[in-house]
């Protein structure tokens, strides 16, 4: 392998695209920085004192960074594995904050990388760059509250929730007791209330009944143990700190709300931006169901008149037997008998809060209560306007998807919904997001196909210059540049990694396509030979539970090593085993494409069983895919490709995570090389050295496990 030819160049520097925007010109911040030192000088004193080693792409990022928040101008970067990026923009981010005494937002996708920020990176940072900065910067976490315990809930001043406990035996009734009284028992240990602080964690359920959302909380004024309360502690401290550490999901709210959530900031920092649409649709995706009414009406109570609450039921009743004859999917037009149901839902809510009346003097447990089913009917109330609004006829391009969905799979039962989420979020993250702030978007893959534009049209960012010839990776010519949108450059530093001696790309071109009943037998070949040529060392990234269960059982009966499967215990648990354990496999769905980190000699193989597409029945991919056509675009390649592409990338990243590690990407989708769209997904996988000859990578692979024993 250490001679293996390069198959591809790496994407380089985009071109930075400089765009007039009537509604936002990039303009120059104060130069009046205190005196402090510049940032390539700040980055030397922190990689020193942290015992690290100068990394060219890491100094450059750094720069791109500091450019950015000076000039306004937006700015993404792709910055690989081992770049050392979260460096790279804390320190021009820390500067920045220190020298304006203002707040830098830097938000994430995972828990995992907001911990690693707020429990180690900074704090380090801070303590390293304290005597060039004059002082030693402070740091905040910030999440939605209904991550943190609510006092008023644990005290008894709140009603209980009731919610769903129709649905449970006595035993399990008996089992969310226990742990709401562990709760409870936590509530007087706690420093913080932060609901991943607790190990183990609880099911959803039992934290309900501890937790209030910001539209049930009674405000700190009204509060009786307001004075003490977590959320509003962590939001104070915050609003002090010179960096605050959130997630996208909280980041959307602040962007999407009336009121602000986040302290007043104007440069925040997207890492792992790769997954920023997803978590902002999430975020503005609401649902209307049967059991959600019936929450509703149980908190109304004796609240309001009986015969009003149970105008309200009834619509719920009717909701549900409307669903019963309706087929699960996307709804093109809107049924009369479910129209009917929706508009019933719609009024009889509007009934119930009419029945509140104006705010008055109330006890504590009183005003929660009144809080809580308020909270509740608004809700109800706002995703029945939504679902009717998306039907007007008068609309001339449709801005919500609507669809049904029914339990299905092996996931636990859940009952029918009625789902309404935004076709696009490009218009809400440019109009609120972009435009009154300055925004750095970083992670290892954001370049699609060879160019930032497929993520950056997502974002609502207009198609910047792309390179149109390139040596070594330096553009030498430039498209002009679009004036339809905020500005914003692209650039690309590369990874320290020498993919294409270090990795081999396996695609396995004489397989079959992927059916739908399974994995195929050859599949299952294919794979034992693979895994037992790498002696174990093996991550199996599987489209479905399905096929990685199949995988796993088939494979445990051919193959001498042990096997791992997603399920099996807690993922973390797991992932733990297989990176002690070299010979072990560890096969798995969704949530491993993204965010393991094995380094060394217990992972050389990644095994991909077929190009990640979304369902062929996922509703809002349909309707993006439809709208994308409307306006004359590849709806396939835009909005199917780019998911898969994404996922390819984020798979593809699992194989190196150190300088000093090798091994073998194998896809068993043929079509990564026989299909059109093909071109475009290798294009955003790194750079490895390719092949399909299966006696290769066998050798290949054989090779690295003598040489892991050895």
């Amino acid at each position: 392998m250490s001679d293996a030819p390069a198959s591809m160049t790496s994407a380089g520097e985009a071109g930075t695209a400089t765009l007039d925007d009537p509604e936002r010109e990039p303009t120059p911040r104060s130069s009046d920085d205190g005196g402090l030192p510049p940032v390539d000088q700040l980055l030397t004193a922190a990689v020193a004192a942290l015992g690290g080693a100068p990394r060219p792409g890491q100094q450059r990022m750094a720069q791109a960074v500091a450019r950015a928040v000076d000039t306004g101008e937006h700015l993404a970067v792709q910055a690989g594995t081992g770049t050392g990026k979260s460096l790279a923009y804390l320190v021009p981010a820390l500067r920045h904050a220190v020298a304006h005494s203002t707040t830098v937002v830097v938000s994430t996708a995972t828990i995992a990388l907001q911990r690693q920020l707020v429990d180690r990176d900074l704090p380090r940072l801070a303590k390293a760059l304290a005597p060039l900065l004059g002082r030693e910067p402070t740091v905040a976490i910030l999440k939605g509250r209904r991550n943190y315990l609510c006092l008023n809930r644990v005290h008894g001043d709140a009603p209980d929730e009731p919610e769903g406990t129709a649905l449970f035996d006595a035993f399990e009734l008996s089992a969310l007791s226990r742990q709401v009284r562990r709760l409870h028992e936590w509530s007087s240990d706690t420093e913080t209330g932060d609901r991943d602080e607790l190990v183990p964690g609880v099911p959803e359920q039992a934290w309900r009944q501890v937790s209030v959302t910001a539209k049930e909380c009674l405000g700190m004024s009204k509060c009786p143990v307001g004075s003490d309360c977590f959320a509003e502690r962590a939001r104070a401290e915050a609003s002090r700190a010179d960096i605050v550490v959130t997630n996208h999901a909280l980041l959307a709210i602040d962007a999407m709300g009336d009121a602000p959530v986040l302290p007043e900031h104007e440069v925040v920092i997207v890492d792992e931006a790769h997954d920023l649409v997803d978590r902002v649709t999430s975020v503005a995706t609401v649902q209307l169901t049967a059991a959600e009414i019936a929450t509703a009406v149980r908190r109304c109570g004796r609240l309001i008149p009986e015969d009003i609450a149970d105008r309200l039921a009834e619509a719920g009743d009717g909701l549900a037997l409307t669903f019963e004859d309706l087929s699960p999917g996307e709804l093109l037009a809107l049924p009369p008998a479910l129209g009917g149901a929706v508009a019933a839902v719609r009024d009889a809510a509007h009934a119930c809060l009419s029945a509140f009346g104006p705010n008055r003097r109330e006890d504590a447990e009183a005003s929660a209560a009144r809080k809580m089913a308020v909270s509740g009917l608004d809700e109800l109330h706002d995703t029945a306007v939504r679902l009717l609004d998306a039907f007007e006829p008068e609309l001339t391009e449709r801005r919500d998807v609507v669809w049904l969905t029914r339990p299905w799979g092996d996931g636990p039962a859940t009952p029918p919904a009625l789902r309404v989420a935004p076709i696009g979020v490009g218009g809400l993250l440019r109009e609120k997001l972009f435009g009154p702030r300055t925004v750095v978007l970083t992670s290892a893959t954001l370049t699609l196909g060879g160019s930032f534009d497929t993520l950056g049209r997502q974002w609502g960012l207009p198609a910047g210059p792309r390179p149109s010839a390139s040596v070594d990776g330096v553009a030498t010519e430039e498209e002009p540049p679009r004036s339809d949108g905020p500005a914003w450059s692209g650039l690309d530093v590369g990874s320290p990694f020498d993919h294409p001696r270090s990795g081999i790309l396996y695609v396995a071109r004489h397989l079959p396509k992927p059916g739908r009943d399974g994995l195929p037998p050859e599949y299952l070949d294919e794979l034992a030979e693979l895994v037992t040529a790498a002696g174990g060392r093996t991550l199996g990234l599987f489209s479905s539970t399905r096929a990685a269960k199949q995988a796993a059982e088939v494979l445990r009966e051919r193959v001498d090593v042990p096997l791992l499967c997603q399920g099996d215990d807690s993922t973390p648990l797991l992932v733990r085993e297989f990176s002690e354990d070299p010979a072990a496999c560890l096969f798995g769905t969704l949530s491993l494409w993204q965010g393991v980190d094995v380094p060394g000699p217990s992972l050389q193989l990644v095994v991909m069983d077929r190009i990640p597409f979304p369902r062929p029945d996922d509703p809002l991919a349909t309707a993006r895919q439809r709208a994308v056509a409307a306006r004359g675009g590849n709806g396939f390649l835009s909005v199917a490709g780019t998911h898969a592409a994404l996922l390819l990338a984020q798979g593809a990243g699992r194989l190196l995570r150190s300088v000093h590690d090798r091994g073998v990407v194998a896809v068993l989708d043929p079509r990564l090389m026989t299909a059109g769209y093909g071109g475009f997904l290798r294009a955003s996988l790194p750079p490895f050295w390719p092949t399909t000859d299966p006696g290769v990578v066998r050798g290949a692979l054989e090779r690295l496990r003598r040489a892991a024993e050895d």
